[in-house]
């Protein structure tokens, strides 16, 4: 049997791809120490790597596709296919940012002034040329973690990735610019992507996480209503295309549904309900696929 060997972050990304994963149809489970999860496909063979090395092992081959931030592609350098983008992250469905950052009380206020000074930062690579790009000469050290405890006693700044800035807020630490924003990449191996089997099985997954991501924070929202009201309601019902609208069996009345964001439910189901909609219901989505 053919089969694709898809690398999955470990670490801060492994629940949220997990999560991801499962409401697009694939059941991962792992131990805390396994490499090697359990996945309901027998087409994946699914391999627990840290995110800033799936690039590289794609590249080369050791895996055909994997999930990982377009950041750590930029940081290797990495040759692959990108097939998708997936806007996830640990905490939420945003972007990333590698920011260069500083203690409150520092006299840096720009890249400029980083000349001759010490910087901490886990992504060499990234830091190394934003300094080449503003012609500043400063010393650049890989950092195996706890960056943001560095500065002021170790190194004169860091560049360190952040989704809310609470972590730097709390370390008295303030961002002076922003170097790189980073949503996370479905990247494929090159010959991988030129395999028939593979480059379906990429594309169906492709399809599927793509239509979690699209129903992130949408709902499917019901309702009965008679036909004198028929109009007014649907009127107010924003969606995709159009409300989906059928008769019921009862004479006079309609069945309405649609797909809206769901911060929008808490104003429109009060107006829905004045304008005569009945017996309303919001359902979750797992999938939408335009």
């Amino acid at each position: 049997m053919s089969t694709l060997i898809l690398g999955l972050p470990k670490g801060s990304l492994q629940e949220a791809t997990f999560g991801m994963l499962k409401k697009a149809g694939w059941s991962i489970s792992s131990g805390s120490r396994s490499y090697i999860p359990r996945i309901d496909d027998p087409e994946i063979q699914p391999r627990l790597i840290r995110a800033q090395e799936i690039s590289r092992y794609v590249e080369n081959g050791h895996l055909d596709a994997g999930i990982t931030g377009h950041d750590w592609i930029v940081e290797n350098g990495s040759d692959v296919v990108e097939v998708t983008e997936l806007v996830y992250s640990k905490q939420g469905m945003n972007p990333v940012r590698w920011v260069l950052a500083v203690p409150n009380d520092s006299p840096i206020q720009s890249a400029k002034d980083l000349a001759g000074k010490r910087i901490a930062t886990e992504a060499v690579g990234i830091t190394r040329r934003y300094l080449e790009q503003n012609g500043v000469q400063a010393e650049v050290e890989f950092s195996w973690g706890a960056t943001e405890v560095k500065a002021p006693e170790l190194v004169d700044a860091i560049v360190e990735i952040t989704e809310t800035g609470s972590s730097l807020r709390a370390n008295n630490l303030r961002i002076v610019e922003e170097i790189l924003t980073s949503t996370t990449r479905f990247i494929a191996n090159k010959q991988a992507w030129e395999d028939d089997f593979k480059r379906r099985k990429i594309e169906k997954m492709a399809l599927m996480l793509q239509g979690v991501l699209a129903a992130d924070r949408k709902v499917l929202v019901k309702l009965n209503v008679q036909a004198g009201d028929l109009d007014a309601v649907a009127n107010l019902l924003p969606s995709m295309h159009a409300p989906t609208v059928n008769n019921l069996r009862t004479e006079g009345w309609y069945s309405v549904e649609s797909v809206l964001d769901e911060k929008v439910v808490r104003e429109i189901i009060p107006e829905l309900k004045t304008a005569g909609a009945v017996d309303i219901i919001e359902l979750s989505l797992n999938k939408v696929v335009p």
